[in-house]
């Protein structure tokens, strides 16, 4: 396509979609759970750019089935918009983008972008019926697994559900401690790690599954360390400028175990081995 029908193509979109990409932005800065939505597109146009001399190489084969696809897009935006649903209204653009590529570019070009494409679905912040039902198992696995370690370490507790009571105050395990921010970024980040660090795509999967029982993991190290800190130090290192430093500590600690848990792996497995 000349730039030009591009740049037309490209303001269109965003004069259909200003609406919901201003939400979706302001969702991400008002939101912790869902910061990470800022770096998801960068990457994006990142892996593209870094793409850029093997797609000029894949032969342009436009298919009007592409034409369906924007369809449904639209579809999917009408229903979003009408329904007050914000995920459909969301991932209705993805679903616009894939069927313009297709449209204009064909099927051998959306493949080589699937893996930019897909990464963009990491930016949308899931429905809250969903995220509920992750949040909750969560709160209650974070609580269980602290109530398990702190007798160990010599504190008397009582758990009620996602409450932990400590002879001195009580620790509620909130939604803002179920460990979702740490679990979404953990992923995000483990994704870019792989593609950046790794050439071998098990690898880069093993690496994306794993940031998961990593950051459920931290997260209930960070309750047991908080745990411990009330009950030997001071209860008000539960609470304001300790918690949210206590946050940003485990954080960096769970990228800390990825970048082990890959450097043990290109220790067991290394990479010229599989090459050789």
């Amino acid at each position: 396509m000349p730039f030009w029908e591009l740049s037309v193509l490209g303001l269109l979109l965003l004069a259909l979609y200003w609406s919901v990409l201003s939400h979706l932005v302001l969702n991400w800065r008002d939101d912790p759970n869902f910061s990470h939505g800022f770096f998801v597109p960068l990457f994006s146009v990142f892996v593209v750019w870094q793409e850029r001399v093997r797609l000029s190489r894949i032969s342009r084969k436009p298919s009007w089935s592409g034409l369906g696809i924007v369809a449904l897009g639209m579809c999917t935006l009408i229903v979003g918009q009408m329904g007050a649903e914000l995920f459909l209204a969301r991932t209705s653009l993805l679903i616009v983008l894939a069927g313009l590529i297709v449209l204009f570019y064909g099927w051998m070009i959306f493949r080589a972008l699937l893996f930019p494409w897909a990464f963009l679905f990491l930016m949308v912040p899931m429905p809250t019926i969903v995220y509920n039902q992750i949040t909750f198992p969560l709160q209650l696995l974070a609580s269980r697994l602290s109530a398990t370690v702190l007798p160990i370490f010599g504190v008397p507790i009582l758990r009620e559900g996602n409450v932990i009571n400590l002879p001195s105050m009580a620790l509620e395990v909130a939604e803002a401690c179920s460990g979702i921010r740490s679990l979404m970024s953990l992923i995000t980040l483990s994704i870019i790690y792989g593609y950046l660090l790794e050439k071998r795509l098990w690898v880069r999967y093993l690496l994306a599954i794993t940031s998961i029982p990593i950051a459920v993991a931290a997260n209930s190290v960070r309750i047991i360390g908080t745990g411990l800190l009330v009950q030997y130090w001071n209860p008000e290192m539960a609470e304001g400028y300790y918690h949210t430093f206590e946050g940003w500590l485990i954080f960096v600690i769970s990228l800390v175990m990825l970048y082990g848990l890959h450097v043990l792996i290109g220790w067991i497995w290394p990479e010229r081995s599989e090459q050789s």
